[in-house]
């Protein structure tokens, strides 16, 4: 996304009259959402900036800052952890547009699960897609392959295993749970796009003000 977040962190990129992340934010007011945690590392200060403390959404915003270097999405959730409990809570990547319903977030979830994710066609940048889905449950090996949207509901004890403030990637994490049998998923056949290059961007945008 270079030049534009060299100076912009991701999620604060307008795509529709307002910033990529205050969709998110809107998203999960109106589903009933009210405390939100936000990971951040590039120019995070800005996104800090941006929001306070979300009351403009009714919305109360706590931040979790990652040190330099980052500690990849698995590391971030780990470090955060302290702050979101000890129930099931739900993860949504900064750089992505979805309209999948956060209010159906923690259905589906068995007792026995320690994940669950939402899967979307897969898009042309990525056209052999992450995960198998079969019957509700989510397997690394199996056809047809569908795409990971960057969302999902967690058990913290997904991320037991994980050292806070050390980077570490969710993908090994979710592929050992598959293995159980411990990750649920669905389908979500409406809009989805991974905000990764300018002309996604643009296009999104587009979209979003001539719909």
């Amino acid at each position: 996304m270079r030049p534009l977040t060299d100076t912009v962190p991701k999620p604060l990129l307008p795509v529709g009259g307002k910033p990529l992340i205050v969709h998110h934010l809107e998203h999960l007011a109106s589903a009933g959402f009210r405390e939100v945690i936000i990971n951040h590392a590039h120019l995070g200060g800005k996104i800090v900036a941006a929001l306070g403390n979300g009351s403009t959404w009714g919305l109360a915003i706590t931040y979790s800052a990652e040190p330099p270097g980052a500690l990849e999405t698995a590391g971030g959730i780990a470090k955060a952890l302290p702050l979101l409990g000890d129930a099931p809570f739900l993860v949504a990547n900064g750089d992505i547009y979805c309209d999948w319903d956060v209010g159906r977030a923690f259905t589906g979830l068995a007792d026995t699960d320690t994940a669950r994710l939402v899967l979307v066609p897969n898009p042309a940048q990525h056209p052999g897609g992450d995960f198998h889905l079969a019957g509700g449950r989510v397997h690394d090996a199996g056809e047809p392959r569908l795409t990971f949207a960057g969302i999902g509901i967690y058990r913290p004890a997904l991320f037991a295993g994980i050292v806070p403030g050390e980077p570490a990637r969710l993908a090994p994490l979710l592929r050992a749970a598959m293995t159980e049998d411990r990750v649920a998923g669905e389908f979500h056949p409406g809009r989805w796009e991974d905000v990764g290059t300018p002309a996604r961007l643009q296009a999104l945008d587009a979209e979003l003000r001539n719909p």
